[in-house]
């Protein structure tokens, strides 16, 4: 018997969203030797990933090897879920955990991507260092890496291409309708559409019901990200799964915008208020402790010292930038360091002596802290002054392990979810179950599941 004719189509697999999750996916798929393009309604490529420092966990690579870092998925696995606490996408943390080396080492070895091992700090959520990132630890530089590979693959990068719909057909999804460009409106069909437009971030009516805990951070993620992907989901009959759940970030510089590295609070840096006190237990980590300093009136300032500046620098390119642009302040001692961010100094004296004394271990942190990176702070200080942002949300739909969208029936034939489309791995809700590197491990994660599946379905 002969086998079924397939439909014609114009390209195997549309892929919506030019971020990292959507240019994974689409290499994914020309590896498996199908046909892709990708369609970003915005200017530039890149999405959230072009706003993240670039890193990626992977659970047990080579690179941990050779530097004699013992971990494995398994135990990626369950520092996510120490973090997040239990949620409603626990199977995908285990599919990601195993997913995570594989993933690094593809990206390295196939395509060429420069990601290294970071060594100088763990970060947020993880017991060993894992996260593999640009040299430059800038977003950017992976979005770059990603677009040249995409280029050598014969992937078109199609910028000012915004999707309208799905192309839907007998409950299956066989392309899109694309609008808005110099050719008017037309339809692409696909045997397969992978969603990689991140989520609803810079929706505020979708914030306020999926994830009102984030209404009152300002947004500082892509401006693409306005949900349309996670509402022909909802419509074709997928449910949302860890929807409140986000990514803040409690320390985004002011008025410059870019991130104060959160390498200076793990170094022993703290954060206070207007008055010079201690907001917290900073420990929490940068998109747990947004909440806090979100409820916080008038000025928050991240105070280090320059010990910890300097190195961070050295590693840390956008930190580095932000150095140069003026915006860490430097004081001699407490007095000058008072006067230079306006607080009280006896209050801010009293303040640091007690951060003093729980970094040296001489008495319990009244907030809880007990890690304290390089242990007490030192003169000259230093401090950068900031606001809580949010950056992007990481509740989405339900998928399965090849990142297929799941409907009441099963997987829905034809769509993937990849990115902050797809339910996330960082808790239930709110952003303390955020461990660095999830945005990323579910963008180019799920974006290779998606290209890998949809290309052996073809096979």
């Amino acid at each position: 018997m002969a086998e079924p004719k397939r439909p014609e189509v114009d390209v195997d697999v549309v892929v919506v969203g030019a971020g990292g999750g959507g240019l994974a996916a689409a290499l994914a798929a020309t590896d498996g030797g199908a046909t892709a393009v990708v369609l970003e309604k915005e200017e530039r490529p890149g999405g959230n990933t072009a706003a993240s420092t670039g890193s990626v966990p992977g659970g047990g690579s080579r690179w941990q090897a050779e530097a004699g870092i013992e971990d494995s998925p398994a135990r990626l696995a369950a520092d996510l879920l120490r973090q997040s606490g239990p949620h409603e996408a626990e199977d995908l943390v285990r599919v990601l955990a195993e997913a995570s080396a594989p993933l690094v080492e593809w990206l390295v070895d196939t395509h060429q991507v420069d990601l290294r091992l970071i060594t100088d700090y763990k970060h947020v959520g993880h017991s060993v260092p894992r996260l593999h990132a640009p040299p430059s630890r800038k977003g950017h530089a992976l979005v770059a890496d990603l677009l040249r590979a995409a280029k050598a693959a014969d992937v078109e990068v199609l910028t000012h291409t915004p999707v309208e719909r799905l192309l839907v057909e007998n409950g299956a999804v066989r392309g899109v309708v694309v609008s808005g460009n110099r050719s008017g409106t037309y339809t692409l069909r696909s045997h397969a559409v992978v969603l990689a437009a991140n989520g609803f971030g810079a929706d505020p009516e979708m914030i306020a019901r999926f994830a009102p805990q984030a209404s009152g951070l300002e947004y500082l993620g892509a401006h693409g990200s306005t949900g349309e992907a996670v509402r022909w989901l909802l419509d074709l009959g997928a449910t949302m799964a860890n929807e409140s759940a986000f990514q803040g970030y409690a320390a985004v510089a002011s008025p410059h915008g870019s991130i104060t590295s959160w390498t200076t609070v793990e170094h022993g840096g703290i954060l206070i208020d207007g008055n010079g006190a201690r907001i917290g237990d900073e420990s929490v980590g940068y998109s747990g402790f947004a909440a806090e300093v979100s409820r916080v009136p008038g000025p928050v300032h991240v105070v280090f010292d320059t010990r910890i500046r300097d190195s961070v620098a050295a590693h840390e390119e956008e930190f580095a930038d932000l150095l140069a642009a003026g915006g860490v302040k430097e004081a001699a001692d407490v007095n000058a360091l008072a006067a230079a961010i306006g607080v009280d100094g006896t209050q801010l004296a009293r303040t640091l002596e007690i951060a003093r004394a729980a970094a040296e271990g001489s008495a319990p942190d009244p907030a809880g802290r007990t890690e304290w990176g390089w242990g007490p702070l030192r003169r000259p200080y230093a401090a950068v002054r900031a606001i809580p942002a949010l950056f992007h949300t990481q509740g989405g739909v339900r998928v399965d392990e090849h990142a297929r969208v799941l409907g009441p029936d099963g997987p829905v034939p034809g769509v993937y979810a990849a990115g902050g489309v797809a339910a996330g791995v960082s808790g239930r809700e709110g952003g303390s179950g955020y461990s660095s590197g999830n945005g990323l491990l579910a963008a180019l994660g799920l974006g290779m599941l998606a290209g890998r599946h949809a290309a052996a379905v073809l096979g």
